[in-house]
Formats: C-alpha cells, sequence, structure tokens
C-alpha cells in the first residue's frame, strides 16, 4: 500500500512539473517568456564616445599658418576633445544628447556660451510611419563630407570646406526614405545659432538633402542650405558628397560646395549682386593592413572674391596614416598648401610666402 502511495505521488509531481514547463507557469520569482518579450522593448541606451589630442609642428615655425578649424597650434601639445554620445531609442521614439568638452567642441560651438559650449547635438526623433523620422533640435549638419567627431575621419586636420560650414542646425527636420532614396527637408535657425539674438530672431534657413544609394559601395547626397543669414545677407549654398568602395582596400571621397552670399546695401533695402565662393575636395583611401589605413586629401579653396577674406585660391594636400590598436588610432600627418598670393608667414611673422607645410601627430580613442 505504500508503495502504491509513493508512485501515485511520483507520478502527481511530474504531471505537475511538465503541465508547469509546457504552460510556462513560474513561481513569483522567476521571469516568464512574456516578462522577457516585454524587456526586449523597452528602449535601448546606447553609451559611445572619444578621446584625442595632438601635437603640431608648422615648418615656418607660425601657428597663424593655419586657417582651418581645431588645430591651430605650433610646436605644442594640445587637448582636442572629450565627447561622450547617449542614445536612448524606442520603437517609435529616440532622443540623443551628444556632449563635448575641450577646445575643439568650444571652437565649434563659436556662436554659444557657458554650458552650451558642450552641446554638440541634442534632439528627439520620432517615426510615425515606417520610412519616416521626423528630428526636433540641434544637430550636425548634413552638409559636406567631414565630421565633427575625430573618430568619424580618416585624416586628423580639416578641409577648408569643412571650416567654412556649415557646422550645425537647430529646428526640425522630416526624413523620407522609400528604397533606395532618402528626402530630407526641414527649417532651422541661421547656420550655427542654438539661440539667435533678438536682432534676427525671425529669421529662418530652409535645408534639404537628396540621398541615393546606387549600391551597398556607391552613396549620393545633394545638400542645399539656404536663407537669410544674421548679418541681413541671403545665402545660398549647394554641397555634392559622393563614397565609393572599390575593394575591401580602397575607397574613394568626394566634396564639392558652392556658395553664393547676397550682401544688403543697408540703405535700398536690396541686395546687391551675389558673390561665390567654392571648394573641391577629393578623398583618397588606402587600407592594406586591418591595423593600417592611408588617407590623401587633395583640395581646391576658391575665395577670389574675398568672401572668407582670402581674396585668392588656395591648394592643400594632406597624408594621414591611420595606425590602429584596439578603439586607439594614432595619425601622424603631413599637409602642405599653396596660395595664389602671400598669405602665410615665414619665420619672421612677415606675410610673404605663397606656400606652408606642417606635421601633425595624433592620438584618438574611441568607446
Amino acid at each position: 500500500m505504500l508503495r502504491k502511495l509513493s508512485a501515485t505521488v511520483v507520478l502527481l509531481c511530474a504531471s505537475i512539473i511538465s503541465f508547469s514547463q509546457t504552460n510556462n507557469v513560474t513561481s513569483p520569482g522567476d521571469t516568464t517568456v512574456q516578462q522577457v518579450a516585454e524587456e526586449a522593448k523597452k528602449p535601448a541606451l546606447s553609451i559611445t564616445g572619444s578621446a584625442d589630442g595632438y601635437y603640431r609642428y608648422d615648418f615656418q615655425k607660425q601657428a597663424g599658418n593655419n586657417y582651418t578649424s581645431f588645430t591651430g597650434k605650433h610646436n605644442s601639445f594640445a587637448l582636442g576633445m572629450a565627447s561622450v554620445k547617449l542614445e536612448h531609442a524606442g520603437e517609435k521614439v529616440g532622443v540623443v544628447a551628444d556632449l563635448g568638452f575641450g577646445p575643439r567642441a568650444e571652437e565649434f560651438n563659436y556662436t554659444d556660451e557657458g554650458l552650451l559650449t558642450a552641446v554638440k547635438q541634442l534632439y528627439i526623433t520620432y517615426s510615425p510611419v515606417a520610412n519616416l523620422k521626423l528630428t526636433a533640435g540641434t544637430w550636425a549638419t548634413h552638409v559636406g563630407y567631414e565630421l565633427l567627431d575625430p573618430q568619424l575621419n580618416r585624416n586628423y586636420s580639416m578641409s577648408y570646406l569643412f571650416t567654412n560650414g556649415p557646422f550645425s542646425h537647430t529646428g526640425l527636420k522630416a526624413e523620407l526614405t522609400r528604397g533606395k532614396h532618402t528626402f530630407m527637408a526641414g527649417i532651422s535657425n541661421p547656420t550655427d545659432y542654438r539661440v539667435p539674438p533678438s536682432d534676427f530672431i525671425n529669421k529662418k534657413f530652409f535645408i534639404a538633402q537628396y540621398a541615393y544609394a546606387a549600391s551597398d559601395a556607391v552613396k549620393l547626397y545633394f545638400n542645399y542650405v539656404g536663407g537669410k543669414g544674421t548679418d541681413t545677407a541671403i545665402v545660398n549654398q549647394y554641397d555634392f558628397v559622393g563614397t565609393a568602395a572599390v575593394n575591401d582596400k580602397f575607397s574613394l571621397g568626394l566634396n564639392a560646395s558652392l556658395n553664393n552670399t547676397q550682401v544688403w546695401d543697408g540703405g535700398a533695402k536690396t541686395n546687391l549682386d551675389g558673390e561665390n565662393w567654392w571648394g573641391l575636395a577629393g578623398y583618397f583611401n588606402y587600407d592594406p593592413k586591418s591595423w593600417l589605413g592611408l588617407t590623401l586629401r587633395s583640395e581646391v579653396f576658391n575665395d577670389d572674391k574675398g568672401m572668407k577674406g582670402f581674396f585668392t585660391s588656395i591648394f592643400a594636400n594632406t597624408l594621414s596614416a591611420n595606425f590602429k590598436v584596439e578603439g586607439l588610432t594614432f595619425i601622424p600627418e603631413l599637409r602642405f598648401e599653396s596660395a595664389g598670393k602671400d598669405i602665410y608667414a615665414d619665420e619672421n611673422g612677415d606675410f610673404n610666402k605663397k606656400t606652408a607645410a606642417s606635421f601633425i601627430l595624433a592620438a584618438v580613442y574611441k568607446f
């Protein structure tokens, strides 16, 4: 009798265990399949960032021979930027808080003061339907090939096209993706202004982009920025970026930009004829090893009308190597420039040179 009772109890326990497993019945302290699914649906937090610094030597011993962003030192070690980017994304809504601290961030946010100089990007996104994304806040410009964050570029020094902007936009934009095509349009404050001064707070810029992914290897971007500037000028800038991966070792980049600015004469409430500046930059990338990359940037920047203060054209060539060790990249770089007139200083500080050369050794860490 006792043996029969014991056997019955064993069979009953086995049946309960089997039923529990089949129907996902768990104790209050366990995680159910439903709970796991709910956790998976929660927005994911991503944290990335970087830190960089450099040493620069100008062969004519003049820091003033540097006319591009972020590397305005001579024979000096210098800090770049410590950066942290937080992204929190759900199915339809997301937020990005991208912060930077150091000279690079301050120069990028040249129109801001105090804590705002640390805000590289701060925006909220909302996707009401598939393939449509709305963005509100401040974000890095869509214009140009190069980016603020040094780990996203292969050259450490910046091009004339990047330096002459725009840098960022603050406003509202919409992006629609259809297959290989992406259309973006938006309205923003005047270029690079998060908080416009009261005397031109009503001025707005229109921004737009058409992107075409011809294949996984070839991508084309047609960009536009235009509106009334802070000095009552009317600005229109047209920009093109193309990238192509020839194979797993060799790739190309191209950036062309034309800016037309009509300056108000101050009295007749009409604008004078517009003047242009333009530039063209090519990027030739070769990666013989996974830990080694080489990039030659060749750029022509034309400002013969003096819209940027040069009254001449500039031809700049920059050769950079990227030595990679885990998240760290060392970038030794040689840069040579020539201009149509004397815009560079000699060793005595006299501006009587049409050429300039410099060397940079930079270190960039990303996580």
